[in-house]
């Protein structure tokens, strides 16, 4: 694993993986010299349906043929990238996660269900700013 997002180019364009780097927001490396030089080395825009983007923790789903780039992202953008790339489910579990932070009401059961959902303990701790161990005991 490494601790960088990555941009690569699929051959089929209608594969479901990753995130075109456009679904997941303003992202400050896609004005880097780095980046916009291999994009011209690829032949492909920011725009391209073949570009996209995976967060580090998946980057192992890449296909060993496609072209690819690391890049690295601010904690914001990482966590913009996840929510992006989640399943519609989790996506808005996560929503209710960030959303928590404002508010405890229904906070162990959110925190189960968020378990149950399969969504990483660290993943739950990064949104809604709880202790590890306050998450672990709410599961049970």
């Amino acid at each position: 694993m490494t601790d960088d997002a990555y941009l690569f180019l699929l051959d089929d364009p209608a594969v479901p993986l990753g995130v075109p780097p456009s679904g997941a927001g303003e992202l400050s490396c896609m004005d880097t010299p780095a980046v916009r030089a291999w994009l011209d080395a690829q032949g492909v825009t920011t725009r391209s349906p073949a570009l996209r983007m995976l967060p580090p923790e998946q980057t192992a789903a890449i296909p060993e043929h496609a072209e690819r780039l690391p890049v690295p992202l601010s904690e914001a953008e990482l966590s913009r990238l996840r929510h992006h790339n989640a399943p519609e489910a989790v996506a808005r579990l996560e929503e209710e996660l960030l959303a928590y932070r404002d508010c405890t009401d229904g906070r162990d059961t959110l925190l189960r269900r968020a378990l149950a959902a399969g969504i990483p303990l660290a993943r739950i701790v990064e949104l809604t700013g709880e202790e590890p161990a306050a998450v672990a005991a709410a599961s049970g």
